[in-house]
């Protein structure tokens, strides 16, 4: 499918134009009360993706389709997105329409974005606005600068027939008040991409690396991907790089691969899926000694249900070792003095930073960040630090920058 641009005014009436092939409505616009929605029908799917917007007559209505992004604009204003997966039914050149006159025109050359492009006060309770919310979070330390990817999210994980279409964006701040808004760390550019998954950030020498996996459009095994950056904040993807769990594993369900550097210069891989042998969700434990080919080593993690756990993370901290993962979007952590085994589970140990968080060390402090939900999945980022007991176990407290 062509890029494609179609721009309207408009008009009184509930219908802006409807497009029927075989008697199937294709591809049409209503304009409801002060919602204009916008249905495009696709071979991959009985259902039409639909974007909505409010509009009201007199309105300037734009849509843009790409082969793997679809964007409705209000008088200039992006106010709605979807991914398609397959071939539009809607032929472009059926242009005869008797309420609305349709412009037929290519959309503009996307241009590179400065590295910040934007900032914000205060992220505990932030979240994008304009009908995006902030999913699952990453948080990574890189010189003076705590990082937050996080899983830009649209209609609450139904994007895209719920596949979710979630792509990676990317804040950053030097002292957790005030902070700079990126380019998209990691978009989705290919149809076959139904959602990019959360993940991790691992750097060797100059070279920034983003490990994930791809959620399928057609359900088929979930890849685990990474894109690359030498600057940190302009990131391209690898098309060399990617590889499938073994038939061990459920491969449709994998994701949220942890990446961390041992001790000994071997690279440590955890990846979410279920155990096919024992029935039972786990993190399959993955090791490299050059970055490039993972051999799978067995479990780190086994759930004791068929439960898996997601988002998983690690760190180091004074002398302990930290496993982090959550079930039912609840994290817990489990602590032990050997870096890869012989976890304990400590007295308490939930996580009280709401859906799904995750670590990263900032100044020498333990500094969680996670997402609270709005009307299901995905809503505003929130934050939460972790001081260390005598015994490895930790306790848990409001950042006083977040107050």
């Amino acid at each position: 499918m062509n890029p494609w641009k179609r721009t309207f005014t408009i008009a009184e009436g509930e219908f802006q134009f409807v497009w029927k092939r075989a008697g199937t409505i294709v591809f049409d616009s209503r304009l409801s009360g002060d919602i204009l929605t916008v249905s495009m029908l696709f071979s991959s799917h009985e259902q039409p993706l639909c974007l909505r917007a409010e509009a009201h007559a007199g309105q300037r209505a734009e849509i843009v389709c790409y082969p793997y992004r679809i964007e409705l604009y209000i008088d200039g204003v992006l106010c709605d997105e979807e991914w398609p997966f397959g071939d539009a039914l809607a032929d472009i050149a059926d242009e005869k329409q008797e309420n609305v006159t349709l412009i037929l025109s290519e959309p503009d050359t996307p241009i590179e974005l400065p590295a910040f492009c934007g900032t914000i006060t205060q992220a505990e309770g932030w979240r994008p606005g304009g009908g995006v919310f902030a999913g699952d979070c990453m948080p990574y330390t890189s010189g003076n600068r705590y990082h937050v990817l996080y899983l830009k999210d649209r209609h609450h994980h139904r994007s895209k027939w719920g596949k979710g279409a979630h792509q990676w964006e990317h804040i950053s701040t030097e002292d957790l008040l005030h902070w700079d808004i990126h380019p998209m760390a990691v978009p989705i550019d290919d149809p076959a991409e139904g959602s990019i998954c959360t993940g991790s950030w691992i750097r060797e020498g100059n070279t920034h690396y983003l490990y994930y996996t791809v959620r399928t459009s057609d359900g088929s095994p979930a890849p685990i991907r990474r894109s690359v950056s030498e600057d940190g904040y302009h990131f391209r993807k690898d098309p060399d790089f990617h590889f499938i769990l073994s038939d061990r594993y459920t491969g449709a369900s994998a994701r949220d691969p942890k990446v961390v550097k041992a001790e000994d210069g071997s690279i440590h891989m955890f990846v979410t899926t279920t155990d096919r042998t024992v029935g039972r969700g786990c993190l399959v434990h993955l090791i490299s000694h050059d970055g490039e080919i993972f051999r799978e080593m067995g479990n780190i993690y086994t759930s004791p249900d068929e439960n898996e756990p997601e988002c998983s993370d690690y760190f180091f901290f004074h002398g302990r070792y930290y496993l982090i993962f959550s079930h039912h979007g609840r994290g817990e952590y489990r602590v032990s003095d050997q870096p890869f085994s012989d976890w304990k589970t400590p007295a308490e140990p939930m996580i009280p930073c709401s859906s799904v968080p995750k670590c990263a060390v900032f100044h020498d402090r333990v500094l969680f960040t996670g997402f609270r939900g709005i009307d299901g999945y995905a809503g505003t980022l929130t934050f939460m630090e972790a001081g260390q007991k005598e015994n490895g176990e930790l306790f848990f407290f409001v950042p006083k920058e977040t107050k």
